[in-house]
Formats: structure tokens, C-alpha cells, sequence
């Protein structure tokens, strides 16, 4: 999907970008109810009432009563400067790496000259380093990092420093409430549940349900909606846990 050159150093190594994530989320379209056509969404002045073509719109930002209109040639100048250039600034042990920060993965293929691909995919291998990375792609600059993948390098965009809110941004609080006898049934439970990470087992269930509700519809089928199931809150975390442990002692 991409092309462009890794920098560490002095060394430069051709590559390629592969996405390794395939969108598969349902998408509607906007119907008339009554007539059950497709209908289109038009730009409306909020002022005059009147219908504006998309070509005589511009953008602006909105800031309380402030309304500051931007010109394409404005924001075009802003734009980073295009690069094939991947650089690598520096590397840094992967725990100090959360979840938080990691986004969207790319696998990273051999462009030209395979040898230095391959130096490459060996040393993040064995050194387990976590290269951070800045490039342009597609007029828009990207954060992230370079790790190894079972022996591939893999390209994961980052979140900039203003899109991750720390804990002290949170009401969170510290587990003196914790009552000792609750914690180790809690432990012993969330032993018992241990088991393998199965990608299988974990498909887009809403998904399945929205395609298999459109085939019944287009045979004609009548579709009963289920009933919402009210859920109890937990009054007695103690009793909920031993309950817990019951059902999964039963089915161990």
C-alpha cells in the first residue's frame, strides 16, 4: 500500500507497507422510510435556509462565538513536507511501552536490496527493541514503532501525547477497600479462567447478527426482536464470587 526507505543510523533499507488489518464492519446506507429509496445528505446554510454545492464550501474552526475561516491553500501549507523516508530516532526496551500507545499495525516487506531486510529482521529479533519512528505518508505525519513480529518487522502507528489521558486524569482510586478474603477468591477465579488466547473464538458477533438478519429479511422472513435482559447489579461481591467459582469448579 506504501512504499519508502528505513533510516537507523546510517543505514537505509528499502521497504514496503502492508496493512495488517482488514476493515469488516457492516455499513448502511441512509432510506427513505416510506419509500425505501436511497436519499443523499446536502449542505445546509444555517442562516439563510439555502442548499450550498460541496465545491462552494470551505472550513473553518469553531472556537466558542469565534468562528476563524481557513482558505485549502492555508491548510495546504501546513501540510508536512512528502517523504519516503521512515527515520528511526531511537530504540527503547518495550515495557516502557503500554497499549495505550500502539494504534494501528503495519507489516514492513523487503522493497529493494533483501539482505539488509533480512539484517534487519534479525536484529529486532534478537534484541527485542522497539524502534521509534516518524514518516510521512499520504500528507500526514504518522509516530510509531518498529518491533518484531515471530521474526517479521512490523510497523505499529502511535498516538500523539495529546490523545492518551494519563491516570491522574481519571477518578480512580487505590484498593484500601479491598477486603482480604474477596481478593483471594477473586485470584483463585481469575486462576481457574486461565486458558489460550484463540483468535477464533473472538469474531465480530454484532456483525454476524446484522448479515444473518439482512439474509432472513431477503427471504422474506418475519424477524422477531429478542426482549432486553435486565441485569442485576452486584450487591455481595463475596457471594458473586463464590458463585463464580461454583460454575467454573462445575464445568472444569
Amino acid at each position: 500500500m506504501w512504499k519508502g526507505v528505513l533510516k537507523f543510523g546510517g543505514v537505509e533499507v528499502g521497504v514496503k507497507l502492508y496493512s495488517a488489518l482488514e476493515n469488516k464492519s457492516v455499513s448502511f446506507r441512509l432510506l427513505s422510510r416510506e419509500h425505501r429509496e436511497p436519499v443523499r445528505q446536502v449542505l445546509l446554510d444555517q442562516e439563510s435556509g439555502d442548499f450550498i454545492q460541496y465545491g462552494a464550501a470551505g472550513r473553518g474552526f469553531v472556537q466558542g462565538d469565534a468562528i476563524v475561516a481557513l482558505s485549502g491553500d492555508e491548510l495546504a501549507s501546513l501540510e508536512p513536507e512528502p517523504s519516503r523516508v521512515i527515520e528511526v530516532r531511537s530504540f527503547v526496551a518495550p515495557e516502557l511501552l503500554d497499549a495505550r500507545w500502539f494504534e494501528r499495525p503495519y507489516w514492513l516487506g523487503p522493497d529493494s536490496g533483501e539482505e539488509g531486510w533480512h539484517a534487519l529482521a534479525a536484529a529486532l529479533e534478537r534484541t527485542q527493541k522497539v524502534g521509534l519512528a516518524r514518516w510521512v505518508m499520504r500528507k500526514k505525519e504518522y509516530v510509531g514503532g518498529l518491533r518484531s513480529y515471530r521474526g517479521y518487522p512490523m510497523l505499529v502507528t502511535m498516538r500523539n501525547r495529546e490523545e492518551v489521558l494519563l491516570l491522574d486524569a481519571t477518578d480512580l482510586r487505590d484498593d484500601t477497600g479491598v477486603k482480604e478474603r474477596e481478593l483471594a477468591m477473586a485470584a483463585q477465579l481469575i486462576a481457574m479462567m486461565e486458558g489460550r488466547f484463540e483468535p477464533g473464538s473472538y469474531a465480530d458477533e454484532y456483525r454476524e447478527r446484522v448479515l444473518d438478519l439482512v439474509e432472513r429479511k431477503k427471504r422474506g422472513k418475519t424477524v422477531k426482536l429478542p426482549e432486553p435482559e435486565e441485569v442485576a447489579p452486584v450487591t455481595d461481591l463475596a457471594a458473586a464470587l463464590e458463585r463464580s467459582l461454583a460454575q467454573e469448579e462445575a464445568r472444569a
